[in-house]
């Protein structure tokens, strides 16, 4: 009987020895939908550190705004080894046929930063109602009255409409009394910065320059957005929101160009991303997941095992908070700097 308990010991050992080495050199494949953006490099740089950390290997996809290719990248990458996918979607819906391929050959899939309605999905991001209304708040307390512009992000996103209904919370009652007037509202396709300026010079045009705000949705819609109000000298006498914290956007808060850039902290979210993939792929379930909630806001009302972080509007009177954190250097956030900013001086 010893000798069978021995026996049973030393197997129990080497299972569980082999556990861990398959916790280790697991493959970790992420598509992302426009790596050309300046805000996903961060992320991927923030994940990139978490697998090297745990052992585990990137490997990555640039669908390059190409929602066809974008599934080919993704069975390309099954077909490379991969045991999680990380999916920045370009296309929600047109996702789910790679989606479905992966969950039949049980490859867990996070979906990262915009919602892929599909329940074999998880799904991480920031609160992005959260976003909109910091947006709103901002723009709001510099002109709480007059005529605004809503600068919208790509109709392929629900991010783009969980912005705007964060938004539209904020300013709902000024806009019902008539103090706000929304005189221009269009998507952003891509979320393309040239894209959101054409649009911006369309509602100039169509107003006779008689805007009074603007309400972008991100800081790439936000520089698209600035550039048509800078052509008819209006840069920095109307104020615009963005999110994600780009250095160029941040010097524009600084500047006193864009009012407030809602700070999310990809770095966070990139690392929180890739612990949840190694997490998954080594057999978690996804409702065991440190801080997961259930989640059913998006358009389908699927119910969705999710993680939120916290975003932070970042404005010139704490711009001090991302040039402390490491996020943007003083001289990147101070360039060309004049005026009275606590962090420039």
């Amino acid at each position: 009987m010893k000798s069978v308990l021995k026996l049973m010991a030393g197997v129990a050992v080497i299972v569980s020895l082999h556990s861990v080495a398959q916790a280790k050199d697991l493959v970790v494949g992420v598509s992302w939908s426009n790596f050309q953006e300046e805000r996903w490099k961060t992320d991927e740089a923030a994940i990139k550190a978490a697998l090297e950390a745990s052992g585990d290997k990137y490997i990555s996809a640039d669908a390059q705004s190409s929602a066809a290719k974008q599934l080919t990248d993704i069975e390309s990458l099954i077909a490379q080894g991969a045991n999680a996918l990380i999916v920045l979607a370009q296309d929600s819906d047109a996702i789910g046929p790679a989606i479905e391929k992966a969950a039949a050959e049980g490859i867990p899939v996070v979906g990262y930063d915009r919602l892929i309605e599909n329940p074999a999905a998880f799904y991480i991001t920031f609160d992005n109602k959260e976003v909109g209304r910091m947006q709103a708040r901002e723009v709001f307390k510099v002109k709480p009255e007059g005529n605004y512009v809503f600068i919208k992000g790509s109709s392929a996103d629900p991010n783009a409409d969980f912005l705007f209904s964060g938004q539209m919370e904020v300013l709902k009652e000024a806009v019902d009394a008539g103090k706000i007037k929304n005189v221009g509202e269009a998507y952003t396709d891509g979320w393309k910065p040239e894209n959101a300026q054409k649009n911006m010079e369309q509602f100039l045009t169509a107003n006779d320059n008689k805007v009074d705000a603007v309400v972008a949705s991100n800081d790439g819609t936000a520089g698209g957005a600035i550039a048509a109000l800078d052509a008819q000298g209006l840069a920095g006498s109307v104020p615009v929101s963005g999110q994600d914290a780009d250095k160029a956007a941040l010097n524009r808060v600084a500047l006193g160009t864009q009012t407030v850039s809602v700070w999310k902290d990809s770095r966070e979210l990139g690392k929180r991303a890739a612990e949840v993939a190694v997490e998954l792929a080594g057999g978690k379930k996804m409702e065991e997941v440190a801080g997961v909630t259930t989640f059913n806001g998006g358009p389908k009302g699927v119910a969705m095992q999710s993680v939120f972080l916290a975003p932070l509007p970042i404005t010139k009177d704490n711009l001090n908070v991302v040039i402390d954190a490491g996020w943007i250097s003083k001289e990147e956030a101070c360039q060309g700097v004049k005026g009275d900013v606590a962090a420039c001086k």
